[in-house]
């Protein structure tokens, strides 16, 4: 009998999927609670000894969800922390989900189905999803809110409820099945491949809100914006919708050929990092190192930055402080190299300038850049592909920063470029820009 996993690849339709029964169990991968303390004293927290691929029980489905066959899912840095168990090990995060009962007491295992993006397959709906149906081809927005939270219908990322799918949940798109509610699918851009098309949910739209959203630093057209870490997840992302805004990015990177990738990208103003703090990579943390930043930035488009897209935390948060224009606005969604921040607050208060702290994208954000994905307006970020037996080594190469752009993870799909069912659209997209990141 063909399994069902065989049907979806073979691109079966609606009736044949749901006579197929599910499987028992699926690869996925997994952190394990009995493994929270291995890095205890350790320096190098390496996530290839942490991040499993092991079989799961398939979970039962609530009214509200779908359970799609995931074709392909990606590397975020929370899967990263996940592994590392940093800054807590996200088996809290379960624990506290658990405890509100009902359907969410599936999420307290003593394993974590990890990833927070994916495309793929809705092969069963419960019984309240009205528009989605088995065979959509969807991407999966990371933002799981409570929808019965009033101030979730005023921002979905304002509800005490929001979680990061895959991270403060279970369940999550590194794998080969997932379970997620119908607030959280969107159409998969029909151009892209399933890996191409996974690799955007989380960053592309979180980059949107930080830019374009009227809750983030509402961008407008001639704005410097400077981006740290600009062909990174996120950053690539800000570059693209900075100059779709008719803004000038500035992109900081620390090697020629990234420096490469984005002027691919149409991003003429770019700074390497080496050049400014000489392989000294704390002097960026000091007002010699600021000033320097400054020069260049005012070298490479004659005035100061309206906007600081900043991500990357401890390493470059005062210098961001610093570097923003009088009345500037710095926007912050992260810290990946710490989030305990140090800077110079007379920069900030005399000079006017403003912080702003931004989560995700809420769903009507996340549908706004899966529009400007299908139209190619943006294009995905994505430079390496790995299989799911290899995440942890995919993970690896995002935490010690061998990467750039995305880092894909095919899941069910057996190869990549598989997908794209509008190859017209496909060939009115620049080969060149989709092609960026890989080299």
């Amino acid at each position: 009998m063909q399994s069902l996993s065989d049907a979806v690849l073979a691109g079966a339709d609606a009736a044949v999927l749901e006579s197929l029964p599910l499987p028992d169990y699926f690869p996925a991968a997994v952190v394990r609670k009995e493994d929270t303390d291995i890095f205890r004293s350790v320096e190098d927290k390496d996530v290839r000894k942490s991040l499993l691929v092991d079989q799961v029980p398939m979970p039962e489905l609530a009214p509200d969800e779908a359970l799609v066959a995931v074709m392909a899912s990606s590397i975020n840095y929370n899967t990263v922390w996940t592994a590392m168990f940093e800054p807590v090990p996200t088996f809290q995060f379960l624990r506290q989900l658990g405890r509100n009962g009902g359907w969410e007491a599936r999420h307290d295992l003593p394993y974590h189905v990890v990833g927070s993006d994916a495309s793929g397959v809705v092969v069963r709906t419960g019984s309240s999803v009205r528009k989605w149906k088995v065979g959509d081809h969807v991407v999966i927005s990371p933002a799981y809110v409570d929808e019965q939270d009033h101030d979730t219908h005023r921002d979905g990322m304002l509800g005490e409820g929001q979680k990061a799918w895959g991270f403060e949940t279970n369940f999550g798109g590194l794998a080969h099945y997932a379970v997620v509610r119908a607030s959280q699918l969107m159409p998969k851009p029909a151009a892209l491949s399933w890996e191409e098309a996974a690799v955007n949910p989380l960053c592309a739209s979180t980059a949107y809100r930080m830019l374009v959203s009227e809750r983030g630093a509402r961008m407008k057209q001639g704005d410097v914006v400077l981006v740290w870490g600009a062909t990174g997840g996120l950053g690539a992302y800000a570059v693209q919708l900075v100059l779709n805004g008719g803004g000038i990015p500035v992109g900081v990177v620390n090697s020629a050929e990234k420096a490469s990738v984005l002027r691919t990208l149409g991003c003429e103003a770019v700074i390497n990092r080496t050049d400014i703090d000489g392989g000294d990579p704390t002097l960026l943390q000091r007002p010699e190192g600021w000033k320097t930043m400054g020069k260049a930035i005012r070298a490479a488009v004659g005035e100061d930055p309206h906007i600081v897209f900043e991500h990357v935390g401890q390493k470059t948060f005062a210098a961001s402080v610093f570097l923003a224009r009088r009345g500037g606005t710095i926007i912050t969604c992260g810290s990946s190299t710490g989030y305990e921040h140090l800077y110079d607050n007379r920069y900030l208060w005399m000079r006017l300038k403003r912080i702003i702290g931004s989560h995700g994208a809420n769903l009507h954000e996340q549908w706004e850049v899966n529009r400007l994905l299908a139209l190619g307006h943006l294009v995905p970020t994505l430079s390496r592909t790995y299989p799911l037996n290899d995440v942890a080594a995919a993970a690896r190469s995002v935490q010690t920063n061998q990467h750039i752009g995305k880092v894909g993870v095919l899941c069910l799909a057996p190869r990549p470029g598989l997908g794209v069912t509008d190859p017209g659209a496909r060939s009115r997209i620049d080969d060149k820009r989709l092609h960026a990141f890989r080299g």
